[in-house]
């Protein structure tokens, strides 16, 4: 259907007369007695009694000229409502996130940012690192939350990608508590028996930057691996269960060590310092995303979480995403 016809038939439906509507719709009448024969004609019944003068309606075109002025009226607001959607989706912020940055990092940083900015409505993508590069990529989000290393580049390094270093975090060995407070497991070269592991699968981001910096150093342990999973919250609850050692996210186990229900299972040697790191694209965004993505410019590591000031890995300014070398 043609939405002219219904400014046809209203017309029409006013004056009831073809010579006069057809003048206001500026045709010629026979132009426009075929443009409302052939609304009858998709309706598939007559709308106008033609017999007398001035034209009438028929019961049909009675109950149609309720529906047209309807369906007027709304085709009417669909520009008014287009932009309205497009203003509320240029305020809502779309995030992807890792799943264990997701659970403990991320509330508290959003907190400290409404400090600088007022945030609009928050949409939280949650998933593995791969499948949050691949949102950002197809435009589905416009940011990326993830940890990072130096020595472990993910897609988005290697990409036209911006990038901010917004917190600080750190992959710590841990292991149950065994017999006096210690670790039920611990690493060590004069271990008797294979180190129980409870090891990432090779989609985690944690598993790659885990792998990338103490492969060669855990192979020669021989670790035996007891357990995989893809998240760092599945492996912390088969670490508390006592089945191995974990690398789990400072920011997830703080509470499990200060009960002391999770211990270090090795020293500062084995302890990887991670950056947490806020990923863009490169093109110009709207209004609140671009007033968002400055005050994440401008947080800092310290202001998430003031016990870690000493951890190696400070800030560091907006540059574009490292590529691999």
């Amino acid at each position: 259907m043609n939405f002219l016809w219904l400014d046809d038939f209203l017309v029409l439906a006013e004056t009831g007369n073809f010579s006069r509507a057809a003048e206001e719709r500026h045709l010629t009448q026979p132009a426009f007695s075929r443009r409302v024969r052939a609304l009858e004609q998709w309706l598939g019944t007559e709308l106008f009694d033609r017999s007398g003068q001035p034209a009438t309606l028929t019961p049909a075109g009675e109950w149609f000229g309720t529906v047209a002025r309807e369906l007027r009226a709304r085709v009417d607001r669909i520009p008014a409502d287009a932009r309205a959607v497009n203003e509320a989706d240029a305020a809502t912020l779309r995030l992807a996130a890792t799943h264990a940055l997701s659970f403990t990092f991320l509330p508290r940083w959003l907190r400290t940012l409404e400090s600088r900015v007022a945030l609009g409505p928050v949409q939280l993508m949650s998933d593995l690192l791969p499948r949050c590069e691949l949102l950002l990529s197809q435009g589905k989000v416009q940011f990326v939350l993830s940890h990072a290393h130096p020595e472990a580049a993910n897609s988005l390094d290697g990409s036209d990608a911006l990038s901010t270093q917004i917190g600080a975090d750190a992959l710590v060995p841990v292991s149950a508590r065994g017999a006096r407070g210690r670790a039920r497991h611990v690493l060590g070269k004069s271990a008797t028996a294979p180190v129980p592991l409870l090891a990432y699968s090779q989609e985690s981001g944690l598993g790659r930057i885990a792998q990338a910096v103490l492969g060669r150093r855990l192979d020669a342990l021989a670790p035996k691996v007891v357990f995989t999973a893809h998240l760092a919250s599945v492996l912390r609850t088969m670490a508390l269960d006592g089945r191995g050692i974990a690398w789990l996210p400072r920011t997830l186990i703080d509470e499990d060590i200060a009960a002391g229900t999770l211990v270090p299972a090795g020293g500062e040697e084995w302890i990887v310092p991670l950056q947490v790191r806020l990923y863009r694209g490169r093109e110009p965004m709207g209004t609140a995303v671009e007033a968002f993505w400055k005050a994440a410019h401008t947080s800092s590591a310290s202001n998430v979480h003031p016990e870690r000031r000493n951890d190696p890995v400070t800030p560091k300014p907006t540059t574009p995403a490292r590529r691999p070398a």
